[in-house]
């Protein structure tokens, strides 16, 4: 930007601000991207270039108007010596000393030359800087948002209040963007610190109307990559107010100045630049073990692999347009795992051919080992239902093009086992577009080239299309994409900050108990038939619902409650892949960051509302995830678990038909603008004529309300209060909440301009709400809004006749153009949905045929079994005849031997009748013959004492004394002896034999007894083993019968086994 239009543009918009420049650096932009609103940026490693915002009149006036210190020269002349290289000149009454090269300074005029003993400042680099005498060094601060006005004010505002640590020094200021700016010590002229121009991203100065209208201040970038980026606001204060713009002037003519020794290397011959577009094919071949390749096939743009084998990669570079560029060779051909790979990170392979095949078709092949370790992702089998990513790039010199240019082509594969067969698959090869834009230059030597300013390839764009950024036609002002206001915008001039998303803290506390009780009766009544929803809750539901509730009543609202079909799925979902995900980890950082529940990066809150949006996105592939799908995701999680937050997204997206706006090109989302627009021609012509006047389009305000139901921005008491009514009502509720903010701002909107509406939606509308009162009025304008649905209905039918008139006047080529495109985009898409349905039909076939085959030898097994079962059951029966059979045998042998025992019970009990009988008679007849014997033996003793003689032979007791005889061995008969034994063996076995009877008889009784429980238990209960036991010991008597030796045998056997 040249001075004139950067003093045009200024004068054109005054804003109450500070002076502000802004630059970039490799460090510093990607990694500013969620705090940046502009896209005034400077491309990375290009020139630095400069963007200001702001009143700079205090500056132009200091710039026009000759100095009061008796300095000479005019703003005018200054800028002619600047463009010469040959001095700088600032005319202020603060003291400048101005170095060259050559240790020379210069005051405004060229023939006018001072020594510049004085101070002792080594040069710049690049030639000549200027020095700046009575600055003061305030600190600095780490900040998080080096672009963010709002931040370097208020670290500007404590460094300035809080300067007791201030320390007075020399300013340098280089000439150029190569140059470095010191700061130096004002007495020793000592380099106390220095800051590279090309990493000085921010540049402002304090407010006018405030105490640091003498301060000013830039933020700089320390790191050498964006993840070791670390950023610091330097403060600085000047001893005169007027000081301040000259030293900013200089900032910007340093931003914008080109140093000569790199200005004169090349000289641009062309302010347009060309774009060249470049298709690239790729395929791989594998070896198919018989010495040759074999095409890799595709499915669903994923390519099938094979581990462990040997590939070749063939990548086909063709150009499209009139002009072309002659490729003189590839230099490298390179593969890694990933996306996004930086260019050290992969790895060459060995190319076996390149060169040209036709006039336009350039070809190169290459093979490739995936055994080495550096592939290894790449040569592993990958799980079920995952895929892989892989980049493969070619380095081509061009003739014409100084440097190198790059393709990298990102893609998917899925690793399968060195044996897998591929039944089918699509030949195509992978086919990607890259638009190269070139700037021409001319060398010394006359000669023309090309600078390579980017190399883009079409997927790349198409995601950058996919984004927020709505294709609205012929609109008046770029559309705005949905951004979380983690920092104020930058062009927000008065310092305030927009709302944090998700602030507010909603009570759980009721306070009315009447509609607690209500509410209670409702869900009761509801819960009993979940098909019907009660009359009561469409007027429940506009009061509000208390917090405590919201969960379980908005699952019922939405219909979601129970729905063990979503459930189930959103479980196999979260374990799938999204190519969404980079967008969705991005995203989430930005979710709500006012709310402690999301606030912890890595938490529970942001794994959860991870997790649901790349569930989502699985879900639905049409749209997959669209940004700002995690406010309303993080809405719901507030106040239900993951799963069910997921059950009533599904709904809201499709039973609600929230997903509508997101899909065909935005185009409901442009119905609802219109619809939008002119209920406010109807309702609010006043802002209406306003809006138009201004040329203030409802996409410029409203698309962020519609796409994310009013979550982003606003306070989370009145997004839970519309999220209420929404669920009940329906869809067309928004366009109510959109016409009540109108109506409620229709003051405020009327007295601002064009920015200032802009602004007062950013910040002012959502701040309005905070309070319930606020929010409760807001309910109450949005719900008395009377929008019926036949108005949008003739809404709706206006803006399609509108739409097809001006698709009558378009000039029919674009138009048929544009139908062609679509139609072969449809094509396309058929052609693919044909190949997918086609692989779909042979797996199903193959599927088919392998449960068939199954089938039928689960058939085969079945009837196997039954057969088996049949003889089985056949042989049961035999079995059971044969058990019934010996059943009765054993009864009938029972009987009878209880017959034998019972005859055999009866004779011996007679037989001891008798015996009895017998002991009793001779006991009678012992009795006598004792008697009989005790009377003859007193009568022999009566007589024996009678007779004197043989008195003599008895004692006084009566007991004989006789003498011991003496025996004569010879006369003893030894046949008397053994008799006498005989008789006294034979009484001693007639003793036992009595005794074994008795003992006999006692058994036989226990027998019998014995005999009778048994036939007792057989007849209560027919057992088998009994008859199982007693053929087994038939029959082992029969063997034994048969072979006498069987019994030695298994004695000798069980005598071995112990």
């Amino acid at each position: 930007m040249s001075l004139d239009l950067f003093i045009e543009y200024s004068l054109q918009y005054v804003v109450n601000s500070g002076f502000t420049l802004v630059m970039e650096d490799a460090v510093s932009r990607s990694s500013l991207d969620s705090s940046s609103t502009g896209d005034e940026y400077v491309l990375v490693n290009a020139d630095p270039k400069l963007r200001i915002t702001g009143d700079i009149n205090d500056l132009n006036t200091e710039i026009s108007e000759p100095d009061s210190g008796g300095a000479t020269g005019r703003g005018d002349k200054m800028e002619n010596s600047m463009e010469r290289e040959i001095g700088h000149v600032i005319p202020s009454s603060q003291s400048v000393d101005i170095l060259n090269t050559n240790g020379s300074a210069n005051t405004g005029s060229d023939d006018v030359t001072v020594t510049a003993s004085s101070v002792s400042l080594p040069t710049t680099p690049t030639g000549d800087c200027i020095v700046f005498h009575g600055v003061t060094y305030l600190g600095c601060a780490v900040v998080n948002a080096p672009r963010s006005e709002v931040e370097i004010y208020r670290n500007m505002a404590i460094l300035n209040e809080q300067s007791h640590g201030a320390m007075p020094i020399v300013l340098s200021v280089p000439a150029n963007a190569d140059g470095v700016v010191r700061l130096l010590e004002p007495d020793s002229d000592t380099e106390i610190s220095s800051y590279k121009i090309h990493r000085i991203l921010f540049c402002a100065r304090g407010p006018a109307d405030s105490n640091e209208k003498r301060c000013f201040a830039f933020t700089f970038s320390h790191g050498v990559s964006a993840e070791s980026a670390i950023f610091q606001c330097h403060v600085f204060r000047c001893d005169l107010p007027e000081a301040v713009a000259k030293i900013l002037y200089c900032f910007a003519s340093t931003f914008r100045r080109v140093p000569k020794n790199r200005s004169t290397v090349t000289k641009q011959i062309s302010t347009s630049d060309e774009d060249f577009v470049f298709t690239v094919n790729l395929e791989f071949r594998e070896e198919d073990g018989k010495g040759g390749f074999t095409l890799c096939p595709r499915d669903k743009n994923v390519f099938k692999l094979r581990c462990n084998l040997d590939k070749r990669l063939t990548l086909t570079v063709q150009q499209t347009g009139t002009k072309q560029l002659r490729i003189e060779r590839c230099f490298g051909l390179l593969i890694s795992p990933g996306r996004n790979v930086k260019h050290g990170d992969m790895t060459l392979i060995e190319k076996t051919s390149m060169g040209y095949t036709e006039d336009t078709i350039y070809v190169i092949t290459g093979n490739w080992d995936p055994t080495e370790a550096s592939f290894a992702v790449l040569n592993t089998e990958t799980p079920r239902d995952t895929r892989v990513f892989m980049t493969a790039a070619i380095d081509l010199v061009i003739v014409g093009i100084q440097e190198p240019v790059r393709f990298a082509i990102e893609t998917k594969a899925k690793i399968f086992p060195q044996t897998e067969k591929f039944w089918y698959f699509m030949s195509k090869p992978h086919t990607e577009l890259f638009h190269l834009k070139l700037k021409p230059v001319e060398g010394h030597n006359g000669e023309i080239s090309h600078e390579v300013l980017g190399v883009r390839s079409q997927s790349d764009l198409d995601r950058r299309k996919a984004g927020m950024t709505l294709p609205l036609g012929h609109a008046k002002f770029p559309t705005t994409d949905i951004q979380t206001p983690i920092e104020g915008p930058e062009e927000l001039s008065d310092g305030d900050e927009p709302l944090l998303s998700g602030s507010g803290v909603v009570s759980k506390e009721i306070t009315d108990e009447n509609l607690l009780e209500a509410w209670r009766e409702v869900l009761k009544k509801w819960q009993q038939n979940l098909t019907q929803k009660p009359k009561q809750v469409s007027q429940l539901a506009k009061k509000g619902i208390p917090e405590a509730l919201r969960g379980e009543v908005w699952q019922l609202l939405a219909g979601a409650q129970n729905n063990s079909e979503l459930l189930e799925a959103y479980r196999i979902l979260i374990t799938k892949e999204s190519s969404g995900e980079g967008v969705i980890q991005r995203d989430i950082n930005r979710t709500f960051p006012a709310h402690d529940f999301f606030k912890e990066s890595g938490g529970l809150g942001q794994e959860s509302l991870f997790k649901i949006a790349k569930a989502y996105s699985v879900y639905d592939e049409e749209i997959g995830y669209c940004q700002g799908q995690s406010f309303l995701i993080a809405a719901l999680l507030l106040h239900m678990p993951e799963e069910q937050a997921f059950c009533v997204l599904v709904k809201i997206m499709f039973d609600y038909g929230l997903r509508d706006f997101f899909r065909n090109d935005f185009g409901v989302l442009h119905l609802a603008f219109y619809q939008l627009e002119r209920l406010l021609q109807d309702q609010l012509p006043d802002v209406f004529d306003h809006f138009m006047e201004m040329g203030l389009e409802a996409h410029m305000y409203a698309s962020q309300w519609f796409l994310t139901l009013f979550t982003a921005k606003f306070p989370l008491f009145m997004v839970f209060h519309i999220l209420d009514i929404f669920l009940s009502e329906g869809r067309n509720f928004a366009y109510h909440v959109a016409l009540g903010l109108l109506k409620v701002s229709r003051k405020d909107l009327l007295a601002l301009d064009f920015e200032g509406v802009l602004k007062y939606f950013r910040v002012q509308l959502p701040k309005r709400f905070r309070t319930e009162e606020a929010t409760s009025e807001l309910m109450q304008v949005a719900l008395n809004c009377k929008i019926r649905g036949s108005k949008l209905k003739k809404y709706e039918k206006e803006y399609q006749a509108m739409k097809e008139q001006e698709m009558q006047q378009e000039d029919p080529l674009v138009r048929f153009e544009r139908e062609n495109k679509r139609l072969m985009d449809a094509n396309i898409r058929l052609e693919q949905e044909n190949d997918d349905m086609a692989h779909e039909l042979v797996e199903s076939k193959l599927n088919l045929s392998k449960k068939l085959d199954a089938s039928q030898d689960l058939s085969e097994s079945l009837t196997m079994e039954l057969m088996t079962t049949k003889k089985k059951l056949l042989e049961t029966e035999e079995e059971k005849q044969r058990l019934e059979t010996e059943s009765s045998q054993v009864k009938e042998m029972c009987r009878r031997e209880l017959e034998r025992l019972e005859a055999d019970n009866t004779r011996n009990t007679a037989i001891i009748a008798d015996y009895k009988q017998i002991c009793s008679q001779l006991s009678e007849r012992l009795e006598k013959q004792q008697t009989a014997n005790k009377n003859e033996l007193e009568s022999i003793r009566s007589q024996v004492k009678s007779c004197e003689t043989c008195s003599k032979l008895f004692d006084q007791d009566g007991k004989v004394q006789l003498p011991e005889p003496k025996i004569d061995p010879d006369s003893v008969n030894p046949k008397v002896l053994n008799l006498e034994s005989r008789v006294r063996e034979l009484e001693l076995e007639l003793a036992q034999t009595k005794l074994a009877l008795v003992e006999a008889e006692c058994k036989s009784q226990d027998l019998t007894h014995q005999l009778t429980s048994a036939v007792t238990e057989i007849q209560a209960s027919k057992n088998t083993w009994f008859s199982k036991f007693q053929n087994s010991i038939k029959d082992v008597s029969i063997m034994q019968k048969k072979d006498p030796s069987t019994k030695d045998l298994q004695r000798k056997d069980s005598t071995s086994k112990e």
